[in-house]
């Protein structure tokens, strides 16, 4: 399936990232730092595309290897350090056409919409959902949230190969432990791409609930791009593959994809 020629650009998919402050550098080579902050700043501010539109095809692996595969076409933008994603679901006919919009507010919580073909509607996703999955996988709504640097403390823990990378191991809690689902997450950040390529997250009674492995980095034009992720329940068994078949960057797209609107009718 190709890339559909009348839609604009847009952003890499939320999925793929899942709530760990990854990004996309215009640059490699180890940076320096002193503290787990140091590096999670270092991620979270590292310069990422404008603008990208990504087709993605997303794999709902049960326990016993049954897969569900699914296409999702993805649109977003980056503006003012604020980002803005609008998913829109391709097939299979039982989730076609459903759309996803998210706006990170400054100083707030993202702003979540769902449209839900069936019932013809679009609501608004309450922050008091934000542990249940989105559409079936893996990733719950929190963990696609944004969250500031100073939203966690960071201590750094080692430095250690991860995912057969060179990394910085970096533990953050949040600072109100109502603000997440998990208790802590411990990240793996490459050195010289500033990606987190391996995560686990902890549920509130400390128990690893999932992981995050990046399986594949691929550079388009300047960027450095997890073209490949895996996330896995530990405790049910169920894992959502998540990779990338197609992507533009930095392809400007209409501020009209972004809205309610565009839930309801998916036209700009």
């Amino acid at each position: 399936m190709k890339l559909t020629k009348k839609m604009p650009a847009a952003k890499i998919p939320a999925l793929i990232l899942c709530g760990v402050m990854a990004a996309f550098p215009l640059f490699a080579g180890e940076a320096e730092v002193t503290d787990g902050r140091a590096v999670i700043k270092k991620s979270h501010d590292a310069p990422s595309p404008s603008y990208t539109h990504t087709l993605v095809r997303m794999e709902l692996i049960e326990q016993n290897g049954n897969t569900e595969t699914r296409v999702v076409e993805e649109w977003g933008k980056e503006k003012d350090g604020l980002k803005s994603t609008v998913m829109v679901f391709r097939s299979p006919a039982s989730v076609k056409d459903t759309r996803f919009l998210q706006i990170e507010n400054k100083d707030r919580a993202d702003d979540k919409w769902i449209y839900l073909p069936a019932l013809r509607t679009t609501r608004r996703i309450a922050a008091s959902e934000g542990s249940k999955p989105f559409m079936g996988t893996d990733a719950s709504y929190d963990d696609m949230s944004s969250r500031e640097v100073d939203d966690d403390s960071h201590e750094l823990l080692s430095e250690k190969k991860a995912n057969g990378y060179d990394c910085w191991e970096v533990r953050s809690t949040p600072k109100d432990p109502s603000s997440s689902e998990y208790s802590y997450r411990i990240v793996c950040i490459d050195k010289e791409t500033l990606l987190p390529v391996y995560s686990q997250m902890f549920d509130k009674k400390g128990r690893l609930l999932k992981e995050l492995t990046v399986e594949n980095i691929r550079k388009v034009q300047e960027y450095n791009i997890p073209v490949s992720s895996l996330l896995k329940n530990i405790q049910s068994g169920h894992s959502t593959r998540m990779v990338i078949t197609n992507i533009e960057v930095d392809k400007p797209v209409s501020d009209s994809v972004f809205t309610q609107n565009f839930l309801n009718t998916g036209r700009p």
